[in-house]
């Protein structure tokens, strides 16, 4: 039966309060230990001595119900007091044979207890002392810290005459965000390092961060398992206790040191030092060699280039910065953002990875608050904050030294011309994976400005790989983890600048200007935002995919040898496989739901009920596609059920933005009234809004685009024939026309690449035929399906993707402008920016969203592909086959004929 818990005296419970109850506590934390008691006896370990970690733990104890501390090794007598005042005399002249006793006590009677591993060195503290009863007191022989190995031992010897195991639960409390240091100073030979602070350090870290205490727990240690584990591998004999506590001891300290490092990353360097192994790495003084020759001045000028390259481009990160940096985003952030939601469940999974490998983050790249977005994330969830690749033309005052301090590393964007600067991004970048530090960089290079993913670029993935392949070579056994990540937002911060770039307007270069109006616009709502996260991704996991598709009988894994060819496959498949995996996992927010609905109604006007009509029938078929939710959206995601509340608010953000109207029928014309969203009500998207739009839409899009390319042929063929249900076509002919149209947009979308067309062909006719979208009679013929909710999924997606075959239409008649000569690309996409315009005008296209320079420019690019254009000294030409006017009206023909 356990004794009756005590309570903390007055002074002490005083403390308890002011500075213990803002521990945020991880359920995760308190779940294990809760678990581990169901099993057996608890221990707490925690690695080296500190009072400020017993009364913290002390605290946390009581305060959650769990099992409280009847022993903790190592203390001054004053911190033991809180336990009653008749334990300061019985424990005055205690020894550590007394100790001992106690703690073999306390296991007995099936209570918890408290080991502190080790007690760390410093100038100032006097060696651990020993008193013996009565007698004089002794220093120990010691080498700096005093092991707990006799704590340990005594542990040992209570779990072989129990029956019920002894759960070791790791215990870690960090009480300072500054990384831990491979350089030590005079202050940690006076006090004791960050890693093992003395007490002195200990109450000062305390002090400075008891707001911002992080606790994490170690996965237990069965002891009897342990036990058992030993003897099996040991041919049924023990192997001594001192060797069980010496292996024990290393099993302790090995997941206190994972859990801490989960919270601090690796031992940060001195920035001379870290420049220094840049520029010596073996790979950047080959290249240094190869350009300079023989001559050592040549070498040494160039080391100094190299350099000079080094400290324009790394990053400076400072604990203080970030905070402040985060304090200065509460009061910016929330008031452009009126929510922020993450994918809890992976970044759970993040934070295992975290413990013992290193993390490479692969984010979407849609607005400049990416940037923030996931280093504040990391910062406030106590998980190290990564390294971001930045292009340098961000690193202007005064925004440049900001990020900078908050993790920024600053690269051009192109390294064509510099064989140098290439060799010192790759050594950079080499050494700070070594280093086991998490990188981020945006594989899309650049900002989508049209809320759709953009191809991936390899340049810098695939000097990750190189360097994650040299660390593995070299004997590392971290894992390194690619982690998928998309960030979702209702409306971006860019928006006008995003319109205006996509009419044709150039893009702005950022300055101090910029950074001025970014602050300006921060005035505005912009919605909710959100963070999810996709299926780790490893390197080997990737070959195996790789393998297996090459060797459909083989399991992976088959050591053939990394030849160049199978590198460059394993890197494009990594690439393409982390955007599947971001398009798989954005969430639908009630922006991009709601603007999908405006933008494809085919009216002129919508009313409140039947929009939120259109958007349930939206969340059924997204609902069918595993799409994610917000929470925000719905209540329950595996029942999705759309919350009124939500569209209506999506309407208000719409509407204070100006991108939709709303009228209330009654209400007298001309008066200068605006309506509100509600039951009454009236959406009408006016047509210079519908480019905003659609950039909310397009963070869906990717979830209708295999079904489009079926949709599509069928909606023509229904319109040609002018049948209600549909007019019949074969299966042939609709793979023909299905096939062809993924080719046309190749550059558009991203397509699976796990399988061939005509698997992903008949996987897709078979799920809408499913769905009551598609009907097939005997002879192979598919038609639209016979109810109107089936026919209405299908000319949903349909006219998800009209706004992009509008956009190619808009390409090809605008080829007639090269039948008076070559033209360079961006003279091309002014001129296809020109004949939209009047054809939208005309009524010859509906979507005004479709005059889209991002659109042109892919269409010329799949025109090329096509072979109804061609190149020479960097500008379009047309081909002899489709040199005059007529034959340039096929390819518009031949594009229009989807529609």
């Amino acid at each position: 039966m356990k004794p009756t818990s005590y309570e903390p005296n007055p002074a002490l419970a005083w403390v308890y309060h002011r500075f213990f109850e803002h521990i945020g506590v991880d359920e995760a934390w308190a779940g294990r230990v809760r678990e581990a008691e169901s099993r057996g006896t608890v221990i707490y370990v925690l690695r080296n001595l500190s009072f400020v970690d017993f009364l913290a733990l002390d605290y946390l104890t009581k305060r959650l119900h769990l099992p409280q501390v009847r022993f903790a090794n190592d203390l001054g007598l004053w911190v033991l007091e809180p336990m009653g005042r008749g334990w300061l005399s019985a424990l005055r002249s205690r020894t550590e044979t007394d100790d001992i006793a106690h703690l073999r006590a306390t296991l007995d009677g099936g209570h918890s207890a408290a080991l502190f591993l080790k007690r760390p060195p410093s100038l100032l503290e006097p060696p651990p002392i020993a008193r013996q009863r009565g007698g004089p007191a002794l220093a120990l022989p010691s080498r700096g810290k005093t092991e707990g190995d006799a704590y340990l031992r005594t542990v040992i010897e209570a779990q072989r005459q129990r029956e019920t195991p002894i759960l070791l639960v790791p215990q870690v409390f960090v009480w300072t965000r500054h990384a831990d240091a491979t350089k030590h100073n005079a202050v940690d030979a006076l006090f004791g390092p960050r890693e093992w602070p003395g007490k002195i350090r200990t109450v000062m870290q305390f002090l400075a961060n008891w707001r911002h205490v992080t606790l994490r727990a170690g996965e237990p240690v069965d002891v009897r398992a342990f036990l058992e584990q030993e003897l099996r591998e040991n041919g049924g004999k023990s192997p001594g206790d001192d060797v069980l506590v010496r292996r024990l001891s290393y099993t302790l300290l090995r997941r206190l040191e994972r859990e801490r490092r989960g919270v601090l990353g690796p031992a940060k360097k001195p920035a001379d030092r870290l420049r220094d192994q840049v520029v010596r790495s073996p790979r950047l003084q080959k290249i240094i060699r190869d350009m300079a020759g023989e001559g050592e001045a040549e070498r040494r000028v160039l080391g100094f280039r190299a350099l000079s390259m080094l400290r324009e481009m790394e990053a400076q990160v400072d604990p203080n910065a970030l905070r402040a940096l985060d304090a200065a985003c509460d009061q910016t952030i929330d008031r452009m953002y009126s929510g922020f939601e993450f994918d809890t469940e992976g970044l759970a999974r993040v934070r295992e990875a975290a413990k013992d490998g290193t993390l490479v983050l692969l984010p979407s790249h849609k607005s400049h608050i990416d940037y923030i977005i996931l280093t504040r994330l990391f910062f406030r969830s106590n998980l190290p904050v990564p390294l971001v690749a930045a292009g340098d033309n961000l690193s202007f005052f005064p925004l440049g030294p900001i990020l900078r301090r908050a993790g920024a590393y600053f690269i051009r964007r192109s390294f064509k011309g510099d064989r140098l600067y290439g060799a010192v991004v790759d050594a950079y970048m080499r050494r700070l994976l070594k280093d086991g530090w998490p990188l981020e960089f945006f594989l899309e290079g650049g900002r989508s400005r049209t809320g759709k993913l953009l191809p991936p670029k390899l340049g810098l993935l695939s000097i990750v790989v190189d360097a994650a392949l040299g660390a593995k070579e070299g004997g590392s056994t971290r894992k390194v983890y690619f982690v998928p990540i998309s960030i979702g937002y209702e409306r971006v911060v860019e928006e006008r600048a995003y319109v205006r770039e996509l009419t044709g307007g150039e893009k702005q270069k950022e300055d101090v200007g910029g950074l001025l109006r970014a602050a300006e616009s921060a005035l505005g709502r912009y919605g909710r935002l959100n963070v999810q996260f996709g299926e780790l991704l490893t390197l080997e996991g990737v070959l195996d995919e790789i393998d297996r598709e090459a060797s459909p009988s083989s399991k992976g894994g088959s050591g053939k040898p990394l030849t160049p060819a199978r590198r460059r496959a394993m890197v494009t498949r990594l690439a393409y496989r982390v955007m599947n995996e971001i398009n798989r996992v954005t969430a639908v927010t009630p922006g991009a739901l709601v603007a999908t609905a405006l933008l494809t109604h085919g009216k002129r006007g919508i009313g409140h009920a039947e929009l939120v009509a259109v958007c349930e029938r939206i969340v059924r078929v997204l609902s069918g596609f595993d799409a994610r939710f917000t929470p925000s959206l719905v209540e329950n995601p595996k029942n999705p059920v759309v919350r009124r509340t939500a569209i209506r608010e999506a309407c208000e953000l719409f509407l204070k933005a100006g991108h939709i109207e709303v009228h209330t029928p009654g209400d007298p014309v001309g008066e200068g009234r605006k309506g509100f969203p509600g039951p009454d009500a009236f959406y009408v998207v006016p047509d210079v809004a519908r480019l905003s739009l659609d950039i909310a839409k397009n963070l869906v899009v990717h979830f209708f685009v295999s079904r489009a390319m079926i949709a599509i042929p069928l909606t023509a063929r229904a319109a040609a024939e002018h049948t209600a249900n549909g007019g019949a076509m074969d299966r042939a002919l609709l793979a023909e026309r299905a096939q062809a149209l993924s080719k046309l947009f190749k550059y558009e979308f991203q397509f699976r690449a796990d399988a061939t067309f005509e698997t992903i062909f008949t996987e897709t006719l078979d799920a809408m035929e499913a769905d009551g979208e598609i009907l097939r009679d005997e002879a192979g013929n598919v038609r639209l399906g016979r109810s109107s909710e089936g026919r209405e999924r299908v000319i949903l997606h349909a006219r998800v993707v009209r706004s992009f075959v509008e956009g190619y239409m808009i390409a090809a008649r605008s080829l007639t402008a090269l039948l008076k000569g070559p033209l360079s690309p961006k003279d091309l996409a002014k001129r296809a920016m020109n004949v939209g315009e009047r054809m939208f005008l005309a009524g010859e296209i509906e979507a005004r969203e479709a005059v889209s320079r991002p659109v042109v420019e892919n269409a010329f690019l799949a025109f090329v592909d096509q072979g109804y254009l061609g190149r020479t000294d960097g500008k379009y030409i047309l081909p002899e086959s489709y040199a005059t006017a007529e034959t340039v009206r096929t390819i518009e023909a031949r594009v229009s004929s989807y529609l």
